[in-house]
């Protein structure tokens, strides 16, 4: 994989509550084989080659910020907590792009899938906005929720949490991959990750 063409940085967007799991946990603090799913990331991208990492956190996860700062030694942005998109530009108004962002619910994310979307995203010689999907069909093998579908060229897609932003143009990548497939929304996502 060449190196994209400037650092690029990661947002992990750690703001949600985690209500749909059913417990008080905070979402990304919810552990899936007995580590919580922020640290998983946040190891995924310091072996990618992101620049540095920050999380997004808000006011429904002061506990993901204290780990986040004083655990994971990676820098906080304080986000308003008015949901995912709302968070998102939020950090977004703090960083320089092209920038990384993926949500704190993806547990089996690894430095390749990183790696990946961004030469993908810098594969035309100036850095494009790339949204990494699975087929939903994928999803369904596995027994996982589909929050989230579109149609794109004739074949039905779920983001996977996993962008590139760089303005310009959109394009999407799209990866036949189960550890992409499982964002942990549902008890049952938590079960199958």
């Amino acid at each position: 994989v060449d190196a994209p063409l400037t650092p690029v940085p990661a947002l992990v967007l750690c703001g949600g509550r985690g209500t749909r799991l059913g417990g008080s946990t905070e979402k990304p603090l919810v552990t899936v084989c007995d580590e919580p799913m922020v640290d998983r990331v946040v190891r995924a991208l310091e072996g990618s080659r992101v620049s540095t990492t920050h999380a997004v956190t808000s006011p429904h996860t002061p506990e993901t910020r204290a780990r986040a700062a004083d655990v994971l030694g990676v820098d906080t942005i304080d986000a308003p907590g008015e949901g995912y998109v709302e968070d998102l530009r939020y950090a977004l108004d703090h960083v320089a792009e092209p920038v990384l962002t993926v949500v704190a619910d993806l547990p089996h994310l690894a430095p390749e899938h990183v790696d990946r979307a961004l030469a993908d995203a810098c594969a035309g010689g100036t850095p494009a906005s790339l949204t990494v999907c699975v087929p939903v069909d994928l999803k369904h093998r596995l027994g996982v929720s589909v929050d989230t579908a579109f149609d794109h060229e004739g074949r039905e897609l779920a983001p996977t949490g996993l962008n590139v932003v760089a303005g310009g143009t959109e394009t999407v990548s799209v990866v036949d991959d189960e550890r992409l497939a499982v964002n942990v929304n549902h008890p049952r996502d938590r079960e199958e990750a």
